[in-house]
């Protein structure tokens, strides 16, 4: 996985943080909400690879870096429980069962089935999130099952374009974000966030928060342009790219905004704000 430089800090310091406002909405439906609008169809599109980074040797070796002297700051820090769980949680290896059941709860067991793979959860969603705003995301890591049928093209003789009635593909997964519950899923976050946080500790940032990485990538999907009409595509080998060369410099986590259509996207933008509010609010 593309791991970006990390900052490491001279101390560690618990990543579960105390703070006294309450969480008052549902962190873990803006999870929902990305990861619907992820939807597995990672392989439509060819993501062009990243140029490689020439570096010269310096003249003289670099002063050592000065050792911080500061712990890591949190941005966003997820309010601990005043009281322990009656249930202890599971070790993260072992969470998927507690995970699926708590989620299919919230969804209804038919959609949860339908929508989502029941293996490695937590890790998935962590690794999917946190991959989202980069060129590339794993489809062997998407907690989301492939959206289903072939994608769709249209456009008249001798030009290729996104077919109108592609974005109808995308409608369950539409349908099951704006559904979330979000009252109901941060608590379910709150309670499960320390395992969040090991599994995005495990993806090799020990000493960054799970939480500010999210509203990270909330912030970036929402920066994905409004493409306004059919959106241009090229079939330069056997996958197809997006005709305009700064839609096709676009994220993972962006084209596939691009990709759902429109109407699709305005859905996911205007949770993903509304998100954003009640999220600001409650810190």
């Amino acid at each position: 996985m593309d791991n970006p430089e990390i900052e490491v800090a001279a101390e560690d310091r618990p990543l579960f943080a105390p703070r006294t406002p309450a969480l008052r909405w549902g962190i873990l439906a803006a999870i929902v909400a990305i990861l619907a609008a992820a939807g597995g169809a990672y392989y439509f599109l060819q993501q062009r690879p990243e140029p490689p980074v020439s570096v010269q040797a310096p003249a003289a070796p670099p002063a050592p870096a000065p050792q911080a002297s500061a712990e890591p700051r949190i941005e966003h820090p997820i309010e601990a429980p005043s009281t322990p769980p009656a249930v202890a949680l599971p070790a993260l290896g072992e969470s998927d069962s507690v995970v699926h059941e708590a989620l299919a709860a919230i969804l209804g067991v038919p959609r949860f089935d339908a929508l989502l793979r029941p293996q490695d959860i937590v890790r998935h969603v962590v690794a999917t999130i946190d991959n989202l705003p980069r060129k590339n995301v794993a489809l062997r890591l998407s907690p989301i099952n492939p959206v289903p049928g072939t994608f769709r093209v249209g456009g008249p003789e001798g030009s290729v374009a996104i077919g109108a009635d592609n974005a109808a593909r995308y409608a369950p997964y539409v349908m099951a974000m704006e559904a979330v519950d979000s009252a109901r899923l941060v608590a379910l976050y709150v309670r499960l966030y320390p395992l969040f946080q090991e599994a995005y500790a495990e993806l090799g940032y020990p000493s960054r928060y799970f939480n500010d990485r999210l509203f990270e990538v909330i912030d970036h999907l929402l920066a994905t342009p409004d493409v306004q009409g059919s959106v241009a595509l090229v079939q330069p080998k056997v996958l197809y790219e997006y005709a305009d060369p700064a839609l096709q410099d676009l994220s993972a986590g962006q084209k596939i905004l691009v990709r759902m259509g429109g109407e699709n996207e305005a859905k996911v933008k205007a949770k993903l704000r509304e998100l954003k509010r009640a999220l600001t609010r409650g810190m």
